[in-house]
Parts: structure tokens; C-alpha cells; sequence
């Protein structure tokens, strides 16, 4: 009995090395090391790419794509939803987010019978709402998790429109033709919200202009209350209600001076515009990008070779920088394992959306088969600590 268990729980910890998912369809994605990627597969209105690379000891970057209905009724709307979930403190919130806030957004649009900048804020607020309660529960026995909190980028095409909402730090770039000349500009779509930013830090004095400490550089870096780097999220319960700021959460986290309203928000950056013919392709990316890449360089990768493998390139491009950085070979780099990894590097999470302007201006009508992947190599049941499982790509007619 007890050596069943044994080798239960060594499938369920399986290190990152194992190779076991090279084995049958590519559907689900490959993993190779701490690195998982999907080159190719079908959206409603174009091709995508996804990868994925671990740096933390418990991946905290999550992501998904989905494609086909974007309501809980048959009728629809139809159209592509693209997330990009970085977690911070641990894994929960991303998780949740990963299992909550799609299924949120087809409700909300069910309801309305359409997708709108209204559907997209009312599911990131039902997704906050529902991490709090998970929080409320835990208290008691993990206190912590007041603590965990994660960014959260999403886009939504629909009807030839595109939707851009985000909480954090993680970027969507739009690659734009441009006839006269036949280059490829980035467009940066998504509003960031980290005290780096000089804007920032007035919206936070200006929210709470009775605390000169709101945002402090600390260790030559921009924090808010000397504690973050973002200013609005999904989670960090501890600077949105008072009450879980306190014993027996990590003196770390614990405020000298009680707070009266929320230091941190959860209301998203939300952008609307319409899909132009010579819109070719939207990157979204984790921060762990961003830090070695810059939105024209990323552009040029993607814009520049085969279509395939796109989001696996760009990972790959951004761990040769972080490598170079620290005067060390890529090959070196990636031998490092996980946990001493994040020295190196942050997880990194890459979708890469391309926009077929014919399936674009035919959107309203188009039903097609349905696409459901989640990015990382594995899919976590609501309640796990461990990766067990592998992602599913749903194919329906």
C-alpha cells in the first residue's frame, strides 16, 4: 500500500526534465525541460502559438487560449479569447484566475447576449469577488494566501473588434503593416500599471493623498507601500481589505498603520478598437518577456520567421538575452532546474495571436470548431498543489 503511494505521489512531483510528454499528438503541446510549447493550432480567425518557460519552483505564469463560443448559449457571440495570468507570492491566484475567469466572461455575456467592455469588467470583478471568498475560507488554516495575488492580461475578438483589458504588468503588441513601406510596426495595446511608471505613482498619490508613504523606492525600485510593484491585480487581499492585513499573516506583509480604503485595485485597463486589414498579429507576454525584449524586436522575431513555432522563438530569444546578461551560454542556462532558475530569469508566458483579415471580416458569422488550451504543459484541478495532468485541446464541430 505504502509503495503505491510512494509512486503515486513521484508521478504527481515528476521532475520538469521528464520528457514523457514528447509521447503521442502534439494537440496538448511538448515539453521539453522547463520549457513547454505549442508551435501551431487554429483559432477561430487565424493560427496561434504559445510557450511557455519555468523559472519559479512552482510555475506561477499561467495562460490559456479559447476559441468558438464566448457565451454560455449556443447563439453566441462567437469569437477568441486570450489570457496571460502572472501570479506573484505563489501559484493560487493565477490558477484561479486560469479556472474562473473565461467561464465568468460567457456568463456575463450570455446575459447580455453580446461582449462589451461592461461583460469583460463584471467577469474580472466576479473573479476577484471569487478569490476572495477562497481567501476568506482559508484564513484560518493559510493565512498566506492574502498574500498571493497575480496580473492578468486579457484580449477578446469579437465581431471584428478587438478587446484589451488588463491588471498589472503584463503587455499585449499589436504587429501593424504598413503598405507604403511593407514594415511591421509594434503597437503596445495594454496600459501598465507598476510604480516604475511615472503615472502611476501621481494616480496612487492622488488615490490616497493623505499617505506620503504610498509609494516608496526601496532598493532602487518603485514599490507601492515599499511592498509591490504593481499597482492593481487580481488577489493581494492584504492591501484591499484591512482585515487580512494583520496576525497571523507574515510581519513582512503586516502594515505599520491600518489602511481605510484599498491600496491596491482590481479594475482593468479596458481598450475597444476595430480590427483593420492590415492588423497581422497580437503578442501577449508576462513581464519575464519584456524585461529582455522590446515591442519592435518582438515584432521583427515574430514578423520575420515562419509563422510556426512563433511564441517558442520568442521564449527562446529572451533566455539567449538573460544568458548574455549574466556573461553565460544559453546551453548553460538551460540546465539550471527550477527555483535557482529564477535568479536567471522570471516565468515566462507568450501567446502569440495571428489575425487572418478574411476570417476577420467574415467574424459575425463564423462558428467554426472550438479550441480550449491552457499554457504550461499541465492543467490544475481547482484544489491541486501538485502538476498531474496535461492540457486538453477541445476540437468540436
Amino acid at each position: 500500500m505504502l509503495s503505491r503511494l510512494i509512486n503515486f505521489l513521484k508521478a504527481c512531483w515528476r521532475p520538469s526534465s521528464d520528457h514523457s510528454v514528447h509521447a503521442g499528438s502534439d494537440a496538448a503541446g511538448r515539453q521539453d525541460g522547463l520549457f513547454w510549447y505549442k508551435d501551431s493550432g487554429q483559432h477561430l480567425i487565424g493560427e496561434f502559438s504559445m510557450a511557455v518557460v519555468q523559472a519559479n519552483n512552482l510555475l506561477e505564469d499561467q495562460s490559456q487560449i479559447e476559441s468558438g463560443s464566448l457565451s454560455l448559449l449556443d447563439s453566441g457571440p462567437y469569437g477568441t479569447f486570450a489570457g496571460i495570468y502572472d501570479g506573484h507570492g505563489g501559484p493560487e491566484t493565477s490558477r484561479y484566475i486560469n479556472d474562473h475567469l473565461f467561464h465568468n466572461l460567457k456568463r456575463f455575456a450570455a446575459e447580455q447576449n453580446s461582449m462589451s467592455v461592461d461583460v469583460i469588467r463584471k467577469a474580472f470583478q466576479a473573479t476577484e469577488d471569487g478569490f476572495c471568498s477562497v481567501v476568506a475560507k482559508q484564513w484560518p488554516m493559510k493565512p498566506q494566501m492574502a498574500a498571493v495575488g497575480s496580473c492578468c492580461l486579457v484580449v477578446v475578438i469579437c465581431n471584428g473588434i478587438l478587446y484589451v483589458a488588463n491588471l498589472g504588468d503584463s503587455r499585449a503588441v499589436l504587429g501593424r503593416l504598413v503598405r507604403a513601406t511593407g514594415e511591421v510596426l509594434a503597437i503596445q495595446l495594454s496600459a501598465e500599471h507598476n510604480a516604475c511608471f511615472e503615472s502611476v505613482r501621481q494616480e496612487l498619490h492622488s488615490m490616497h493623498p493623505d499617505d506620503p508613504h504610498i509609494v516608496v523606492l526601496k532598493h532602487n525600485v518603485w514599490r507601492v507601500k515599499g511592498l509591490i510593484q504593481i499597482s492593481r491585480s487580481i488577489g493581494d487581499i492584504y492591501l484591499k481589505k484591512p482585515e487580512y492585513n494583520r496576525e497571523p499573516l507574515y510581519a513582512k506583509f503586516r502594515l505599520r498603520e491600518p489602511f481605510k480604503r484599498p491600496i491596491l485595485s482590481s479594475d482593468p485597463s479596458i481598450t475597444v478598437q476595430e480590427l483593420e486589414p492590415h492588423d497581422q498579429f497580437l503578442i501577449l507576454a508576462s513581464d519575464g518577456l519584456w524585461e529582455h525584449l522590446s515591442n519592435q524586436e518582438a515584432v521583427d522575431i515574430v514578423q520575420n520567421s515562419p509563422r510556426s513555432g512563433s511564441a517558442r522563438r520568442l521564449v527562446k530569444t529572451a533566455l539567449q538575452e538573460a544568458a548574455k546578461k549574466r556573461e553565460m551560454r544559453y546551453s548553460d542556462l538551460k540546465k539550471i532546474d527550477r527555483g535557482v532558475r529564477r535568479h536567471f530569469h522570471d516565468d515566462i508566458s507568450v501567446i502569440v495571436v495571428f489575425l487572418d483579415s478574411d476570417l476577420v471580416s467574415k467574424a459575425s458569422s463564423l462558428r467554426g470548431p472550438s479550441l480550449s488550451l491552457r499554457g504550461g504543459g499541465m492543467n490544475f484541478p481547482a484544489k491541486s498543489l501538485a502538476p498531474c495532468a496535461t492540457p486538453i485541446e477541445v476540437g468540436t464541430t
